[in-house]
């Protein structure tokens, strides 16, 4: 087949319907939880206050997992989110950062997120790493870094700050300027990935990197801007840490990685690249969210949590290789 055309046809019609059921399905999963919370809770569960709440705790993890549908779609994996998450929330609450104002502390956050992605996406492309053992070894440098920056001590905002906490703080129409936040960069990642030509060079580098070579894509510097993307979300998300928490630590974003993976693969996105969706990553993100506010409210212990969302991601893999099977 010419490169070309196959650069054109990654994502065939029936694969785009398997989509359309799949977010249904997850979508049906939202509504049934939703029932249970009210039947388990009617007195807690539907009341403005916890859908807030329930919205407000998605948008940190929501925004690292834009970042990561990108970097799995294109045929990667990125460990190191929580970890670059904490030492971007370190780095612009030092005393030095926060000296000059909320602004540069924003934008410090964003830089420290972009520019440990380049890191990794350049051990990768260029250095010719596994992704696993790159974006490992940057969690471990990232959290070290974030460790040694803080004296292993928790950073507060100063009170001359208070325009990050107003972030979460300030509400439109009800709801806090962080959910605004995650639901910006969730429009603009749809956007970018299935309207312009940097999505479609993603699906076709985690489809067949060969491919997408033959076809003119350079896919060392593609690699390199996915990483950096995820870097990115990263700052964002740091930036959503710092307002809800007010303040840096390098404890900020710990499993991130996992939850953030655990979204994306019920999402429907393959692991192995070259497919998935953003909407069902932000529907993966929702659905375990709403998981965490159900265990919280009826009092059960984190480790049930943790091992009810075992079993919903080895049920996602699952169906997935029924699915490969079913369109092979």
């Amino acid at each position: 087949m010419n490169p070309a055309t196959s650069l054109k046809n990654v994502k065939n019609p029936l694969q785009g319907r398997m989509g359309e059921i799949h977010h249904l399905g997850l979508v049906a999963a939202l509504v049934i939880l939703a029932i249970i919370g009210v039947i388990t809770e009617p007195d807690n569960f539907a009341t403005s206050g916890n859908v807030v709440g329930i919205l407000a705790l998605a948008a940190t993890i929501g925004v690292i997992t834009v970042g990561m549908t990108f970097v799995i779609i294109g045929g990667g994996i990125d460990l190191s989110v929580g970890a670059v998450m904490a030492l971007a929330s370190v780095w612009a609450t030092t005393v030095a950062t926060q000296s000059y104002g909320p602004w540069v502390m924003a934008l410090c956050a964003v830089l420290v997120g972009t520019g440990a992605g380049v890191v990794s996406g350049l051990l990768i492309s260029y250095g010719r790493m596994v992704p696993f053992i790159a974006t490992l070894a940057m969690l471990v440098a990232a959290r070290g870094l974030a460790q040694r920056m803080s004296d292993r001590k928790t950073q507060l905002i100063k009170p001359e700050n208070d325009a990050i906490q107003s972030l979460s703080t300030t509400k439109v129409l009800g709801l806090p300027l962080v959910v605004y936040i995650f639901a910006a960069v969730g429009v603009a990642g749809w956007i970018l990935l299935n309207r312009t030509t940097f999505g479609r060079r993603t699906f076709a580098v985690g489809g067949n990197p060969e491919a997408a070579r033959l076809a003119g894509i350079n896919v060392r510097r593609h690699t390199v801007l996915l990483y950096a993307l995820s870097g990115l979300c990263c700052g964002i998300a740091a930036i959503i840490i710092m307002a809800r928490t007010t303040t840096g630590s390098s404890t900020h974003g710990d499993l991130y990685e996992l939850d953030a993976i655990a979204a994306v693969i019920i999402g429907g996105t393959l692991l192995t690249g070259g497919r998935g969706t953003l909407l069902g990553s932000i529907l993966g993100v929702l659905v375990f969210t709403l998981i965490t506010n159900l265990f919280i409210l009826n009092g059960l212990q984190t480790s049930d949590q943790l091992i009810a969302k075992g079993v919903i991601i080895v049920i996602a893999v699952l169906l997935q290789r029924r699915g490969l099977r079913t369109t092979t």
